[in-house]
């Protein structure tokens, strides 16, 4: 029998398309507040042997380190350090992204601080307490130049006269985003996943997931669309609250040893515009940068 190689495996293939259209929006997410891929990295290798051994201990009832390497191809002596890891991810332990560590040193570093203990305003160039060596110093070989343009544009750094800056908050996180969002958007994710994934493996009774879509929305009649969605997606909310409630109810001893079931509704709804892929972006007339020289 001829063996299906990796290449030609339409199931895998396919596997990997969705794992590609997934990770499109959590990389954006990422580079938003400032997570690098190495913390990507991690997290992945992490909460792959939690998955792993939790899918073990199901099947058989036992650990082993032995299979969780086989099943995730983490070596096995990197599996055993993982699984004596706490539940914290560690983020201290990874290389950070760089405008994260920049900020970082700037609120920690003596050489940086003020008298009274807080981030002091720095020229931007020189050779000992400036912008530029704390830059050399935290910026893991980004360029100074660089650097300040991606601080500013996220609001972290503000410029000042006589080319000077100063720092605006510890976090480079873009406006808007709260943890308490955050937190939210990754319940979501996994309970929609959850559910199309559990369809995926299930012949009868799937759960419940429709998707009504269309390709060629007239932009003027999109504000009429989310008004009218949003009213209609509240009422069906309304009513979900109401089934949910009525199915509430005291545990009976004979349910006792089962487990607690968590159920519920989420309704979406979402825009996807067609943006230009690099080639046929329209070049458009880039912001001037003001010069800067040093004195």
């Amino acid at each position: 029998m001829r063996r299906i190689s990796l290449e030609t495996d339409p199931i895998k293939e396919a596997t990997l398309g969705a794992l590609e259209l997934i990770l499109d929006p959590l990389l954006d997410l990422m580079f938003d507040v400032g997570l690098s891929v190495q913390e990507l990295n991690f997290i992945t290798r992490l909460r792959a042997v939690h998955v792993a051994t939790r899918r073990l201990l199901k099947e058989s009832g036992r650990q082993s380190n032995s299979r969780v390497a086989i099943i995730t191809g983490i070596p096995r002596s990197e599996v055993a350090k993982i699984s004596k890891l706490s539940k914290s991810r560690g983020s201290d332990k990874v290389s950070q992204q760089p405008a994260r560590r920049t900020l970082a040193g700037w609120f920690s570093d003596p050489k940086y601080l003020s008298s009274a203990g807080e981030p002091a305003v720095l020229p931007i160039f020189g050779k000992r307490r400036s912008f530029e060596s704390l830059v050399s110093k935290y910026g893991v070989g980004i360029p100074v130049r660089a650097m300040l343009d991606e601080l500013i544009q996220i609001g972290a750094v503000e410029r000042l006269s006589n080319q000077r800056v100063t720092i605006r908050t510890r976090v480079p996180v873009s406006v808007g985003l709260t943890p308490t969002a955050i937190e939210a958007a990754g319940e979501h994710c996994k309970n929609l996943l959850g559910t199309l994934i559990q369809n995926i493996r299930r012949v009868e009774r799937p759960l419940f997931e429709a998707t009504s879509l269309i390709s060629d929305a007239s932009p003027s009649l999109l504000p009429v669309v989310r008004r009218e969605i949003a009213d209609q997606g509240t009422s069906l909310i309304n009513s979900a609250s109401a089934i949910l409630k009525r199915s509430q109810g005291k545990v009976k001893t004979k349910d006792a040893n089962q487990a607690v079931r968590r159920i519920g509704v989420t309704v979406f709804y979402f825009e996807d515009s067609v943006e230009p892929t690099a080639e046929f972006a329209s070049p458009g007339k880039p912001k001037r940068r003001t010069n800067l020289r040093r004195q």
